[in-house]
């Protein structure tokens, strides 16, 4: 059986691994694993440009493209690994799971050694036709496309490794090893630039990071899951769930990144280049926001996979404070992007920015808000084994969503692409939520209480754009996150959770005093 920490039965493991003191601290693991390598990135990339020239630079940035897009290759696989390792765990199945995690590894080195062929036989493509890279270049740009593709295996093998970690809530282990890696993006080549500006050298580095990366993956892989060295074993009939949930995924991940980056492509092709500055500059800034949600979700998508299977009025009571959790404390900041959309583009990127970027700024603004609530009823029916769903809805999107994008372009501009970005969004936020409900009958009785508060929080993200004295909005923005903070408070706090904040409270009351 797979190891269980001593003097614990099985329900204890599966209680272990969802208990909300765990959730909390893996979440903010998991967004220190996200944010340090960003900040680090736009630390190190003006030295690089400047190291490196213009022109070596942008061979680097298609070489970490390659990278982080050919992972594609693992066909969803480490996302289905932390998906069956997690109802395993939640089902006391736990004889299964070192024949789950082989049989998911074997399907994961064929797709490495696939996506690494695709690379190789792609290199001297991108390297001599399809880029347009210089000519002195590109013997240099070849060797390090080759050198990309002998990446790719590690890669992947590093993407199931981590989706077992994942399914045993071994966040903290995760992230030790993520942000050296993440940071090693930028580091290695900064480190190589003193003696050398050769791209093969520094691509060479960051291969022998994903090298080292995918041995500390699988370390600890072992030392979680001591019997994968006892049995080494492939079963053929877990191939088959294995790769129908891997398939919908990535289906959904090609998909949904098609819509999220079609509307600068469609504004290149039908407006001007200047306009794709104007759309892009607030986009760029708004959904940074994203990354907020990102550590959370990435930790309940095992956690839900596990409570689906042994405790589903947890996994519904979960879901409802997650909802709550980000809907309250997102909404000020929305508020104050909203509120002060002219006010910040004009000190961040001046006037002419202020003017014709605002109105799109006000769109988007709406749109990420409703996208982060979104994803926790998306996380859910992919926890539940339905990836197939999102999938299915972004097809059926797909051509009424182009559509509406260019009838928006033609006759409203880059407001108009901002508008109907946001009510597919919108859209997007009422299937998953619908689809939840379905999926798990005790999410149905709060699903109106949710669909009602995204309808407040649109109607206030639209009013206070008619504010427009500085002083004035001030003032909104005070009572206004005043009025959520009591919401948050009388609604949004579960009684037991109130009474743990009280408690919390006096303590510190007593202790000041």
């Amino acid at each position: 059986m797979t190891e269980k920490p001593t003097g614990k039965s099985n329900a204890d493991v599966r209680t272990e691994i969802t208990r909300a003191s765990l959730l909390a601290r893996n979440t903010i693991w998991n967004t220190l694993g996200i944010i340090l390598p960003l900040i680090m990135g736009l630390f190190a990339m003006p030295f690089l440009i400047h190291g490196l020239g213009t022109e070596r630079f942008g061979v680097l940035t298609i070489a970490w493209m390659v990278i982080g897009y050919f992972s594609i290759f693992d066909f969803g696989l480490g996302r289905a690994l932390t998906k069956l390792v997690a109802e395993k765990l939640g089902g006391d199945d736990h004889s299964s799971i070192p024949i789950l995690i082989w049989t998911g590894l074997a399907l994961m080195g064929c797709a490495g050694l696939i996506g690494s062929m695709v690379v190789a036989l792609l290199s001297e493509q991108m390297a001599f036709r399809w880029l347009n890279i210089p000519d002195s270049l590109q013997p240099e740009s070849l060797n390090t496309f080759y050198i990309l593709a002998a990446s790719i295996p590690f890669v992947i093998a590093t993407t199931g490794f981590r989706g077992v970690l994942e399914a045993y809530q071994k966040f903290a282990i995760i992230n030790i090893i993520r942000v050296p890696l993440g940071l090693l993006t930028f580091l290695g080549p900064l480190a190589v630039l003193p003696f050398s500006v050769s791209l093969d050298v520094i691509v060479i580095v960051l291969l022998l990071g994903r090298v080292v990366g995918a041995y500390a993956y699988y370390y600890y892989c072992i030392k979680t899951v001591p019997e994968l060295m006892a049995t080494v074993f492939i079963d053929k009939a877990m191939i088959k769930p294995l790769l129908s949930f891997g398939g919908w995924m990535t289906l959904g991940n090609i998909i949904g990144p098609l819509m999220v980056y079609l509307d600068r492509f469609l504004i290149g092709s039908l407006l001007t280049m200047a306009a794709v500055a104007y759309y892009a500059a607030p986009y760029e800034m708004v959904t940074k926001l994203w990354l907020v949600p990102m550590g959370l979700i990435g930790v309940l998508f095992p956690a839900f996979s596990t409570m689906l299977i042994s405790d589903k009025k947890r996994a519904a009571l979960y879901f409802n404070r997650t909802i709550n959790l980000i809907f309250y404390s997102m909404l000020p900041c929305f508020i104050v992007i909203n509120l002060f959309a002219y006010e910040g583009m004009d000190l961040w990127l001046g006037v002419e920015f202020a003017e014709k970027s605002s109105d799109v700024v006000v769109w988007l603004s709406i749109g990420v808000f409703l996208n982060c609530l979104a994803r926790v009823p998306a996380i859910m029916v992919q926890s539940a084994g339905r990836p197939d769903l999102p999938a299915k809805l972004y097809l059926v999107e797909l051509p009424f969503y182009l559509a509406a994008l260019w009838y928006a372009l033609e006759y409203y501009g880059i407001e108009g692409a901002a508008f109907v970005w946001s009510l597919r969004v919108f859209v997007d936020t009422l299937a998953f939520l619908f689809i939840a409900s379905e999926i798990l009958p005790d999410v149905n009785k709060d699903a109106f209480k949710i669909f009602l508060k995204v309808l407040v929080a649109i109607a206030i993200l639209l009013s206070v754009t008619l504010v427009s004295a500085v002083l004035l909005k001030v003032i909104v923005l005070f009572i206004l996150n005043g009025m959520i903070i009591f919401a948050a408070l009388k609604w949004g706090i579960f009684p037991e959770d109130r009474i743990k904040l009280m408690n919390i409270l006096s303590r510190l009351t007593k202790s000041n005093g």
